[in-house]
């Protein structure tokens, strides 16, 4: 078994290997720019568990033609950072 998948099977690349949970929807629905520029993609739910986590992360620019680009967004702000660190 990959380091990207798991007994639920595939993973986001988004998603910290640390967090328990699934993925939600596409597996690449938007990118994720980190602080140091590094992008990686993946899907809604752990975009914006990453996003609420980064510091001086954000949503690739062309991520605001995707139609889940909002909700990553409202997600992220209503996350604490690292949110799978205290069972969320």
């Amino acid at each position: 078994m990959s380091d990207r998948e798991t007994g639920a099977g595939r993973r986001c690349q988004v998603a910290d290997p640390n967090d328990p949970t699934p993925c939600e929807g596409e597996v690449a629905a938007v990118t994720v720019v980190t602080g140091d520029g590094r992008e990686v993609t993946g899907c809604v739910h752990h975009s914006a568990r990453q996003l609420a986590s980064l510091q001086g992360s954000r949503l690739h620019p062309m991520a605001a033609l995707m139609p889940w680009a909002v909700d990553v967004y409202c997600r992220a702000a209503a996350l604490t950072p690292f949110p799978w660190e205290i069972g969320l």
